[in-house]
């Protein structure tokens, strides 16, 4: 399979404490030869002090000071590294419950989750979490990482068991392909370089399955949906007439000649031009950041969204989303926040909290209609107006909703809508 090298694949990480993310991320980036020279001398000097005989490779992603000190990760932590077959990014999680909607946070744009399970430990509530989350957030692609196989003298049984473990509570998720990989984070086995003292596991190492794993079906390409950011109207030589909409492509294909919807108008066009920077193109689709204009003159502004005239979204007023709390302060049921959905900004209320999840046994509790920091629950949301929307499973964009405070101005939830 060919792969482009220019493509992106955001990757997250997530284990419990001390299961290794952050020596695992550092031997990919340490093998892969992707750290800078200053950096890789300031890490070493920095484990010599430490009087470690060897490069202490976590000091490569817990990068904020208190966690260095500390030795944990506290905050979701981005790195980015390219290598000739793909560029990526990886968001870099903390596994303590305190810090769930940290998860939610890194997680909600990834191409691929990497979860961490100690070979000692096997399955434990921390993976059952992190295995939900990731579920709930619908990434494609879960690498299950058995790490620290050389604690366990690197045995195929040991291994074989814990996936045994996975299988069983991961079949009742929504979790499309799942790969299974054990490795020894601190020794490299099986994180760049096949593993010598595994010979028995025939598959690849892990950064072969990151630069290999297919992505490009994990877009939409069915539902075209455009929501306009900006009215662009240069009023300059050439372009005096000009009045184009720019913004990014969530999903689907857009060709000039197509019919087109504006809503929440309902007013139809056809596609006159498409412009990607300064250079006019006759195709475009997600995640594609474009400029196009109309045949016809359309009152169109911000946070509307220009879709196929067979395929649209729905528009709704009141819809359930599964919602995690993100914020200190607890949901107040009543009280007016404003809603970001793409580029429309909404004041929306909290009508109802239908249940809560306990997420380390995936029960709902629809008693308890207290949403504080870290809560999963489905509740139901009443908008000023009528919002564009999908099911978060056909479109992680146009499914996707934030809440924000309008005292603070702090975001204090994010939201799936539920098909």
């Amino acid at each position: 399979m060919q792969i482009n090298n220019n493509q992106l694949l955001r990757f997250t990480t997530a284990g419990s404490v001390d299961d290794g993310k952050s020596t695992l991320i550092g031997r990919l980036l340490y093998d892969s030869k992707s750290i800078f020279e200053d950096q890789l001398q300031a890490i070493e000097a920095t484990s010599k002090r430490k009087g470690m005989e060897t490069v202490d490779l976590a000091l490569f992603t817990d990068g904020l000071r208190d966690e260095r000190e500390q030795g944990i990760t506290i905050d979701v932590a981005y790195r980015y590294f390219t290598t000739p077959k793909r560029k990526f990014i990886i968001a870099d999680t903390p596994g303590h419950i305190q810090y769930t909607r940290n998860m939610v946070t890194g997680a909600s744009t990834a191409n691929a989750a990497i979860i961490l399970i100690d070979a000692r430990h096997g399955v434990i509530e921390q993976t059952k979490r992190h295995a939900f989350i990731a579920s709930l957030l619908q990434i494609p692609h879960l690498i299950v990482c058995v790490n620290k196989m050389d604690l366990v003298d690197f045995k195929e049984q040991a291994y074989n068991d814990i996936v045994v473990q996975f299988e069983e509570f991961s079949s009742k998720l929504d979790v499309q392909d799942v790969r299974f990989i054990p490795i020894s984070a601190l020794l490299g086995d099986n994180v760049v370089n096949r593993s010598e003292a595994m010979a028995w596991y025939q598959g690849s190492p892990l950064l072969h399955e990151l630069e290999t794993l297919h992505i490009s079906s994990d877009i939409n390409k069915i539902d075209a949906r455009f929501a306009v950011q900006t009215v662009i109207r240069p009023q300059r030589d050439g372009f005096i007439d000009y009045r184009g909409y720019a913004g990014r492509i969530s999903s689907g294909i857009y060709r000039v000649g197509d019919e087109v919807v504006v809503l929440p108008s309902g007013f139809t066009s056809k596609i006159k031009s498409i412009n990607s920077g300064e250079k006019e193109i006759e195709e475009a689709y997600a995640p594609m950041s474009i400029a196009m204009t109309l045949e016809d003159d359309i009152d169109i502004s911000r946070g509307n969204m220009i879709v196929k005239k067979n395929n649209q979204p729905e528009m709704l007023q009141e819809f359930d989303v599964m919602m995690c709390w993100l914020n200190n302060q607890p949901a107040r049921p009543g009280a007016k926040y404003t809603l970001m959905h793409t580029s429309n900004e909404q004041r929306a209320i909290i009508k109802e909290v239908v249940y809560k999840i306990d997420i380390n046994t995936y029960e709902r509790n629809s008693e308890d209609k207290n949403l504080n920091m870290n809560d999963i629950a489905r509740i139901k949301i009443r908008a000023a107006q009528n919002i564009m929307i999908d099911p978060y499973r056909d479109n992680r964009y146009t499914g996707s909703i934030i809440l924000i405070d309008e005292g603070t101005n702090e975001t204090v939830a994010a939201g799936m809508v539920v098909g």
